[in-house]
Order: structure tokens, then sequence, then C-alpha cells
């Protein structure tokens, strides 16, 4: 069984020892093996703070990463959804204003869209809505 110093662990996995002592005070990473001066990392905890910090990469809030390393599901590879909404989320949608009787309704963050991409989606259908009316420009 490999052990890592609490310095060592920090260093594999390029974290800040102060992000990883957050992570283990808040219950997302489990505590060492053994205490004080005897005290060890292992590849659990490895396993850990790699699937964390690729979620949070990945756009993964600290909850849903908690719900999932709970969950038994903390295979680094994968990226898994997020959560479903549930009673009492807050949601930012933006609304975008085609022409009269046409708007579109999106929240990017559920959607996966940067900023950029919806952008290009606004761009897109707005010419796509002047084609089908003939070509004519509203404004």
């Amino acid at each position: 069984m490999e052990k890592y110093t609490f310095n060592e662990l920090c260093a594999l996995v390029d974290l800040p020892g102060r992000t990883v002592r957050y992570y283990i005070q808040k219950g997302l990473v489990s505590p060492p093996e053994g205490s004080r001066k005897g005290a060890y990392y292992t590849k659990k905890q490895l396993e850990q703070l790699l699937a964390i910090r690729k979620w949070q990469r990945d756009g993964l809030s600290l909850e849903r990463i908690r719900e999932l390393l709970f969950a038994g599901e903390h295979d680094p590879g994968h990226t898994p959804p997020p959560r479903g909404r549930r009673p009492g989320d807050l949601e930012v949608w933006s609304r975008l204003y085609i022409k009269e009787g046409v708007e579109i309704h999106l929240e990017p963050k559920s959607a996966g869209m940067s900023p950029e991409q919806v952008r290009e989606l606004c761009r897109r259908v707005m010419a796509i809505a002047n084609e089908l009316n003939g070509g004519c420009h509203e404004e």
C-alpha cells in the first residue's frame, strides 16, 4: 500500500495544502490514517482529490461533488451530469427576443453553453427567422 505525507499528497494533485485541508474539514476527502506525525494518506484520498479537481474543472459544484462521492460514484475519467432540479433551486434564465411573438428561453448553465455559444445561437436563430420572413429586417 502506497503511503503519502500531506505535502506529497498536495503535490500529486497540484492543490494547495489549504484547499486539501478544507476538503478534509468539509468531509469531501477522508481523513488521514494514523494520527499526528504518524498520519499518512493513501490511494483513496488521492483518488478523491483527483475526482474533486476534475469535476470542479468540469463545472460541478462542491455540493454535487459531495453527493457523488457519498454515492460511491467517483470515476475520475467520467463527468456525471449535474443533479436534477429540486424545489427551491435558483436558476437564472435568459430570454432572447427574436421578433414579435417569437422568443427563446434558455438557461445556459443547464444547457452546458458558454456565453460565446449563447451569442452564436442568438445570431443563428435571428438569421433563420429573418430568412423565413423573406429576408425583411425588423429592428
